[in-house]
C-alpha cells in the first residue's frame, strides 16, 4: 500500500421520520435495483469518485466521501441505521433501557472478528468509547457522547452504558460510522494505512489519487459479501465518470445532478434520492476580529441570498431549499427566517446599521469540485448575489485536505460548505451549537438560550415537545443568522448493466454496497 500518511429494533419511523423517497428511472436496459443478489453473481465493481480519501481512521473523518463511501465499507458500530435511517442492531445484537432511561445494556454478537483476526468483546466497546470521548483524539462525533457517565464491559459480551441524564437521540448518535468500533489499544498512525474493522470488506491495494481496492470479507458477521471487491476510481471530475461509465471502465456512481447522471449511457439505471445533507455558507462570528461577529452583516449576508438562484445555478436545480433542520420530523420551515426571499434593501439597512454602507470584504473559504460538485459553482454565484449589495467575497479556493484542515481549525469568516444530515436534529447540531460542543469553533456560534433548549431537545422523549423545542433552536439559528442555510440536494446513483441490489439512504451512505451484486 502506498497511501501516504478492530432484542430491540428502534425505529425512528415512530418518531414521525418518513424517509426520502426513491424514485427509479430506468434506461433503455440494464440490470434492475430490486433483483435479488446471489452467491454466484460475484463481481469486481469498480465506483468512480471525484476525490480521494483523506484518513481511513472512522474516529477523526469528516470529509463527505470517507465518512459516507469508504468506511462504512470497512467498520462498524454497536448500533446502525437501515436504508431509511431507523436504528438496527449491528454488533450489538440487543439492547434494553432502564425505566429511567439511563442505563442502556447492550448484548454483543458472538464470533464476531477485526480484520487482524482478534476477536471482539466488550472491552473494545469500552476503550473505543474511552478514546472518543478523550479530547486529545479530537474525534469528529465527541459530542455524541457528552452526556456518557461511564461505560463499563459487565462481562465479555455485555456493555453497560449510563447516562448523566436521558438522551432522546442517543441510540441514533451511536450509529455513525464516526462511532466505529476498534480493537483495544488501536494504533492509530497504523490505521492510517492499515484498517483493522469488523466490516463487509478489507484494504488490499490503495494508490494516493488513483485508486482503493477493498476485498470481501468472507468471515463478516452479517453474511459473505455479495461483491467480490469494490475498486474506489477516483476521476477528476463528474463528466469524466460519466464517460467512464459510458466505455465500461465503471459500473457505480452518484451523481450531483440528472443532466450528468442520463449522460452516463444506456443500460444503465438512475436512482434518485433526496438528501438530508445541506449546503450553507457557514459564518464564523467567534473567529477574532471577524467582521460576521456583527449579527447585522450576518443578517445583510442572509438577506441578499436568493437561494432558489442557488439551486438552479449551483445544483442545475435539484435541490430543495432549507432551514437549518432537515431532519424529517424536525424539518425546518425555511420561510421562517428575517429574509424568506431575497430582499436587497433590507440587506443594506443591515449593513448600514453595521457601520459598512459602502459595502465589506469577507475572507471565504470555498471548495474545488473534488469536495464536493456544485462547491464552486455555489461560490460564484454566491459572490456575484452579494456584491450586489456592496459585498465582497474573497474567495479561497482549496483541495479536500487543505478545505478540511482549515475548516475545522475555523480559520475562516466565512466558507461554503456542505454538511451530512442525520435523522435526529440533537445528533445533527448539538457538537456545533451548544458552547461545549467540540466543533463549536468550526460553528463559531453558540449561546446560553442555544446550550438550554438543546439540553432541553434530548432530555424529553415527547415527539411534539421535541419539535416545538427544535422549532425554536431552529427560529434561534436563523434569527441570528448563525449561518446561512442554502438547500438540500439530490443523488442520482447510476448503476450499470448487471449491477443490482443496491439501495440509497437519505444520508447518502454507500452502505448498500454491502448487499450489491454485480455479475459483469
Amino acid at each position: 500500500m502506498t497511501r501516504r500518511t478492530k432484542s430491540v429494533r428502534v425505529a425512528l419511523g415512530t418518531l414521525g421520520l418518513v424517509a426520502a423517497s426513491t424514485i427509479v428511472l430506468t434506461g433503455c436496459s440494464g440490470g434492475g435495483s430490486t433483483t435479488t443478489p446471489t452467491s454466484t453473481s460475484r463481481g469486481a465493481l469498480v465506483v468512480g469518485v471525484t476525490t480521494d480519501v483523506k484518513t481511513l481512521v472512522p474516529w477523526t473523518a469528516t470529509a463527505f466521501h470517507d465518512v459516507y463511501d469508504v468506511l462504512p465499507q470497512l467498520y462498524d458500530t454497536l448500533v446502525g441505521f437501515d436504508d431509511q435511517l431507523n436504528v438496527v442492531p449491528a454488533l450489538a445484537e440487543k439492547w434494553t433501557v432502564s425505566d429511567d432511561g439511563l442505563t442502556y445494556t447492550f448484548d454483543l454478537r458472538q464470533g464476531v472478528k477485526f480484520s487482524d483476526g482478534s476477536d471482539l468483546d466488550a472491552q473494545d466497546v469500552v476503550d473505543s468509547y474511552d478514546t472518543i470521548k478523550d479530547p486529545a483524539t479530537k474525534a469528529a462525533a465527541a459530542a455524541n457522547l457528552g452526556g456518557v457517565a461511564s461505560v463499563t464491559a459487565t462481562d465479555a459480551s455485555t456493555v453497560t452504558i449510563v447516562l448523566s441524564a436521558p438522551d432522546a437521540a442517543f441510540l441514533s448518535k451511536l450509529a455513525p460510522v464516526t462511532m466505529a468500533i476498534l480493537p483495544s489499544g488501536a494504533d492509530l498512525t497504523k490505521l492510517a494505512t492499515t484498517p483493522d474493522g469488523t466490516g463487509p470488506f478489507t484494504l488490499t491495494s490503495d494508490t494516493a489519487n488513483q485508486s482503493m481496492t477493498l476485498t470481501a470479507n468472507d468471515d463478516y458477521w452479517g453474511g459473505e459479501p455479495t461483491l467480490a471487491s469494490v475498486e474506489f476510481r477516483v476521476i477528476p471530475d463528474n463528466a469524466s465518470i460519466a464517460a467512464a461509465m459510458q466505455s465500461g471502465n465503471v459500473q457505480f456512481a452518484v451523481f450531483p445532478d440528472s443532466v450528468t447522471a442520463q449522460t452516463a449511457g444506456t443500460g444503465t439505471d438512475v436512482l434518485k434520492e433526496n438528501q438530508l445533507s445541506y449546503s450553507a455558507l457557514m459564518l464564523n462570528a467567534d473567529k477574532a476580529g471577524s467582521v460576521v461577529a456583527d449579527v447585522n452583516v450576518r443578517l445583510a449576508i442572509q438577506c441578499a441570498i436568493d437561494r432558489d438562484e442557488v439551486v438552479q445555478s449551483a445544483a442545475l436545480g435539484d435541490g430543495t431549499v432549507t432551514g437549518p433542520i432537515t431532519s424529517p420530523a424536525f424539518a425546518s420551515d425555511p420561510s421562517d427566517r428575517p429574509c424568506p426571499t431575497q430582499d436587497l434593501d433590507k440587506a443594506k439597512d443591515y449593513l448600514a446599521k453595521a457601520g459598512y454602507a459602502n459595502g465589506l470584504t469577507i475572507k471565504t473559504l470555498a471548495p474545488t469540485a473534488a469536495v464536493y460538485a456544485q462547491g464552486p459553482a455555489e461560490a460564484t454565484d454566491l459572490q456575484a448575489q452579494l456584491a450586489k449589495v456592496g459585498i465582497t467575497l474573497d474567495l479561497v479556493t482549496e483541495d479536500t485536505t487543505a478545505y478540511v484542515n482549515d475548516w475545522l481549525a475555523g480559520t475562516y469568516d466565512a466558507a461554503v460548505a456542505r454538511n451530512g444530515g442525520q435523522p435526529d436534529p440533537d445528533a445533527m447540531y448539538n457538537r456545533y451549537f451548544i458552547s461545549t460542543g467540540n466543533l463549536n469553533k468550526v460553528a463559531g456560534y453558540s449561546s446560553p438560550e442555544l446550550d438550554q433548549l438543546f439540553a432541553e431537545g434530548k432530555a424529553t422523549t415527547d415527539l411534539s415537545q421535541r419539535q416545538a423545542i427544535y422549532k425554536q433552536i431552529s427560529e434561534q439559528l436563523e434569527d441570528n443568522a448563525a449561518w446561512v442555510w442554502l438547500y438540500t440536494p439530490i443523488s442520482y446513483t447510476v448503476t450499470a448493466n448487471g449491477v443490482s441490489g443496491f439501495t440509497p439512504m437519505p444520508n447518502g451512505s454507500l452502505q448498500g454496497l454491502r448487499s450489491t451484486s454485480y455479475a459483469g
